[in-house]
């Protein structure tokens, strides 16, 4: 089945059948400007549908044994494993990231449904100890029911699976809205979920408007939970939104986070896992660095280890071989990035290497940036404070570790920060004072399916992963009895 084909079906799923509109919406590649598919324009009536639909397969859904929704999610993150060689290009296409980037994330994608497969047959209660002659007191865990979930374009494989896979694990329906921008690669996933034979209605897909949808689900009371993954902004909104109903709310926000670089740290590693994390889609990364913070006595050389490794990125279109970087997900965003750029240059900034839109040649077209590394950045720039999400690294420096921490932790955002020591006792010292809810150590891997991830601060509330994800989508019920 090659590309063409997975575009072709671009249609909504509303119980377990596949819809169209009249009204549609394009889709359009990053590398070129180009549209490569339409999907369905949808708005409140078919928000309302999905909803209706989940809410009538709850019932059955959420009765079914922990094994056998397991066996549903294990023969999906099967299939997309079967598929990934299909999809990958499909991926890359609407969302620009290098092929081998889309192949890696349809792999961590299946990997979130396989670690759900099994935390079902886990979920378990408590029983507690009486407080009166012959009293019993039992804690069960059950489903919150219709979970909404909304999904954003930068990782538009894996935050469908990994919102979906532990909501149906848990024995909720869901409804997904992923973003305008990526909706194809969703479109596919839901229709290899529904080759795996799972009931109609226990999850349905709206592609359109985001407001009106987002408003139908917001004030649907039979909508009990909402998983959002987007800007800060856009999550405020929603959690304000959710208040009016108490619906129960995930929302994983904005970032701005810091990488900080010891004099005694291993610069050569530091700057591998500081360019891969910092350049991985284009700089596109909620948990991506934002701010590189290095000791004085060894500012200057690692600037010039990752020049060296920029220089050697090559960007271009992710669907190409041998491409590092694709480009960004629109003009706008290249817009914003080259305003950050300028506003630090302006300031004081050195430029070390990139610094300019990428326009000519087999960059027409599309929305690329080159990957930008820059010296001399200081607190009174807008960089430090905003979130970049481009390809831009900004290096500043530092004399004490106590400077260096309340310097990291002088923003309103708390999603990830790095360092880099050899020091044990520094490691534990200062993960603890970094007021972030993630925190990596000589690496910069954070999103893995058996761990927490998310902030604290503005950049949200809720984790994903893990066993935490699950009990997201689960309710506790205490039940007393008196037993004679």
């Amino acid at each position: 089945m090659n590309g063409n084909t997975w575009m072709d079906e671009a249609l909504c799923w509303i119980n377990g059948e596949r819809r169209t509109l009249f009204e549609s919406m394009e889709v359009i590649d990053p590398s070129n400007g180009e549209r490569i598919g339409n999907v369905p324009l949808g708005g409140a009536e078919l928000a309302e549908e999905a909803v209706t639909a989940a809410w009538e397969a709850f019932p059955a859904w959420s009765s079914l044994l922990p094994r056998e929704r397991a066996c549903y999610l294990t023969r999906w993150a099967e299939k997309i494993l079967q598929h990934k060689e299909e999809l990958a290009p499909l991926l890359t296409r609407e969302q620009g990231k290098p092929l081998a980037e889309s192949t890696g994330e349809l792999e961590v994608a299946a990997s979130f449904v396989q670690w759900y497969a099994e935390e079902a047959k886990r979920v378990s209660g408590e029983v507690l100890p009486p407080y009166k002659p012959n009293q019993r007191i039992t804690v069960i865990r059950q489903p919150v029911g219709v979970a909404a979930l909304i999904t954003p374009w930068n990782y538009p494989a894996a935050m469908v699976t990994r919102k979906a896979a532990p909501a149906l694990a848990a024995g909720c329906t869901v409804v997904l809205k992923p973003a305008k921008q990526t909706p194809l690669i969703a479109i596919a996933l839901f229709r290899l979920l529904m080759e795996t034979g799972l009931p109609a209605g226990a999850a349905n897909l709206v592609t359109g408007a985001a407001s009106a949808i987002g408003e139908a689900w917001l004030g649907d009371p039979r909508v009990r939970k909402v998983s959002f993954t987007g800007s800060t902004e856009v999550g405020k909104k929603l959690m304000r939104q959710a208040a009016d109903q108490v619906k129960r709310v995930s929302l994983e926000l904005g970032g701005n986070a810091p990488a900080i670089v010891f004099g005694d740290a291993d610069l050569e590693r530091a700057a591998a896992a500081i360019a891969d994390n910092k350049f991985e889609n284009c700089g596109q990364m909620c948990n991506g660095i934002n701010r590189i913070y290095a000791e004085e006595t060894v500012a200057e050389e690692l600037a010039e280890r990752m020049v060296a490794k920029v220089k050697q990125m090559r960007v271009g279109p992710g669907i190409r071989p041998g491409i590092h970087i694709g480009p960004l997900i629109h003009d706008s965003a290249r817009r914003n990035v080259h305003r950050l750029v300028s506003d630090a240059v302006e300031k004081g900034a050195r430029l070390r290497t990139g610094g300019h839109p990428l326009t000519e040649g087999e960059w027409a077209g599309g929305s690329y940036y080159a990957p930008t590394v820059l010296t001399g950045v200081d607190e009174s720039m807008d960089l430090t404070r905003e979130e970049v999400f481009g390809p831009v690294a900004p290096i500043l420096s530092f004399r004490t570790e106590e400077e260096v921490v309340d310097q990291a932790n002088q923003t309103p955002y708390g999603l990830a920060a790095y360092l880099f020591t050899r020091d044990v006792a520094r490691t534990h010292r200062v993960s603890e004072k970094l007021e972030f809810g993630m925190v990596g150590v000589n690496g910069t891997s954070l999103s893995v399916p058996q761990a927490p991830f998310g902030g604290i601060k503005e950049s949200g509330v809720g984790r994903e992963g893990g066993r935490y994800g699950l009990e997201e989508f689960l309710e506790l019920k205490t039940i007393t009895a008196m037993v004679d």
